[in-house]
């Protein structure tokens, strides 16, 4: 067959093949190379060799060299991975749904427990006990889970965690029943532990889920999936007010954990399973590094800042602006809205442009300890809190918090592969667990540490002082940086020094 003919048809076959979709890349590829190479191998139209008459014998030429086919082949697997395969789907759907359920439930407390604990005889400083309770157990699960997570199996662990956490959810709408007193503080701690163990087994194992099926742009993966984590942060506080006011403390936790048992069964259907080989990667030895020990102080200097106001910012509201319980929930959206949405353009220009995440980290912290001081705002500033401005800070704190929240888990991941450890679910489930569990620390220093500021010294000075823990680790971070450039530009400096430059010149001039 001439080499014409042979091009004619692979583009035929090629375009045939363009119309069914459900062929497997690779045969569509080999036809793309097919195609590449005896295009090449075709003289152009109208074209003819010198020194031949016109009509005469054409010079077939050589196939392309081996650099043209490496170059044509970036675009067409380009055009594929850009879609994404169903096991990438489904994984994405299983994630949105745990993000989604579990920012729920978390969030459906924030509008009427304070007060309903209040009645039935807890302390503000037990309150913030209590919230930050759960994310004390949940940072001891994330550790242990996250290490053995391989010997478990990622999707095990998942489904396990949604269940249990359904199940305790409904649980924990039925306390308003027994007495009030140690018998309810103490049921509240019981059930709250129950369900930071199931909420730390499916986290860790779906940013392992995840990190595995996206290896290549995590962040902007966990960037859009925190749409999701912000939506539960925004239907949470208004629904849960609106469910509260309209039947009573248990429909709302009833209601949830019903939906959260129901998308147990749909997740086992569509997760796929993610097997791996145990790694000899130690968990210490991920958590010594320098430069990971201040993502880890990073990551909870966030959480702690966010936890703070779980326990306080709804009794402040309700005493500084007179707003109905109903109402209070939807100041949450502002925090909740601007972090969901700004996540996703974050989290792509984290992998598009990955030396911009520094620059996020350091500002990020310091924004983040700005608002906090003008949250309150702080009173030596000696400025009237407004409803306006209290909302807009809020919003400029779900941003803030995006800045620095987003880019911290590809950069843990980036230093683990720089200093040796080995790629796959191991170590994924390692980083995964140690997200989890310094965000779990930092939610219960939060609360906690909130709760006792803020019945000692008000909302005005306890939110300044919570934002110190993002001062902290902005400053922290930013001098780790310049740092470890000073020290790179320095080692460079001494592998090639100028004067071997200067010489190399002189006698290259010599010599001509």
């Amino acid at each position: 067959m001439p080499a014409s003919s042979r091009g004619s048809f692979a583009r035929c076959l090629l375009g045939f093949l363009r119309l069914w979709k459900p062929l497997h890349r690779e045969h569509r590829l080999h036809f793309v190379l097919y195609q590449v190479q005896y295009r090449s191998a075709s003289p152009e139209p109208d074209t003819q060799v010198p020194g031949e008459p016109a009509g005469g014998c054409q010079t077939v030429r050589s196939p392309a060299p081996a650099a043209a086919l490496e170059d044509s082949m970036p675009e067409a697997v380009g055009e594929e991975s850009r879609r994404l395969t169903r096991e990438q789907l489904f994984t994405m759907a299983a994630t949105a749904s745990i993000n989604f359920s579990s920012m729920i439930c978390y969030s459906i407390l924030g509008p009427f427990f304070p007060s309903e604990a209040e009645k039935k005889g807890a302390s503000n400083t037990v309150v913030g006990l209590i919230f930050g309770w759960f994310a004390l157990v949940n940072f001891l699960s994330s550790l242990i889970l996250g290490n053995y997570l391989t010997h478990i199996g990622a999707k095990f662990m998942f489904v396990a965690g949604m269940f249990v956490s359904g199940c305790v959810t409904i649980l924990f709408g039925m306390l308003d029943k027994v007495p009030s007193g140690p018998v309810f503080i103490g049921l509240c701690f019981l059930v709250r532990a129950m369900d930071a163990v199931g909420f730390a087994a499916a986290m860790t194992a779906s940013f392992s889920i995840l990190a595995k099926a996206f290896p290549n742009n995590i962040a902007t993966v966990l960037g859009s999936l925190e749409i999701f984590t912000g939506l539960g942060l925004v239907l949470g506080p208004p629904l849960g007010g609106f469910l509260y006011q309209s039947f009573g403390y248990e429909v709302p936790f009833i209601t949830l954990g019903c939906v959260v048992l129901v998308l147990v069964p749909v997740n086992m259907c569509i997760l796929p399973k993610c097997d791996s080989i145990p790694s000899k990667d130690s968990f210490w030895k991920l958590v010594l590094l320098p430069k990971v020990l201040l993502l880890c102080l990073t990551i909870f200097s966030l959480s702690a800042c966010l936890g703070f106001l779980d326990p306080t910012m709804s009794l402040f509201i309700l005493k500084k602006f007179k707003l109905p319980a109903g109402y209070v929930g939807l100041v949450f959206l502002g925090l909740a809205l601007s972090y969901s949405l700004s996540s996703p353009l974050l989290g792509l220009l984290s992998d598009k442009l990955p030396y911009l995440r520094k620059w996020l980290l350091v500002s990020g912290g310091l924004m983040t300890a700005l608002c906090f001081f003008m949250l309150g705002p702080a009173p030596v500033l000696h400025i009237e809190s407004q409803l306006w401005m209290f909302l807009l800070v809020l919003v400029l704190i779900g941003f803030s918090l995006g800045m620095s929240a987003i880019p911290v888990f590809p950069e843990i991941l980036h230093c683990a592969y720089e200093n040796g450890f080995e790629e796959g679910l191991s170590l994924l489930g390692l980083v995964s667990g140690l997200f989890n569990a310094m965000w779990s620390l930092g939610a219960f220093a939060g609360p906690t540490l909130g709760g006792f500021l803020y019945e000692k010294l008000g909302f005005e000075w306890a939110s300044a002082i919570q934002g110190g823990w993002a001062l902290l680790s902005g400053i922290a971070i930013g001098i780790f940086y310049i740092t470890e450039a000073t020290r790179r530009s320095s080692s460079s400096s001494l592998q090639n020094p100028p004067g071997n430059n200067e010489e190399r010149t002189h006698l290259m001039g010599s010599e001509t």
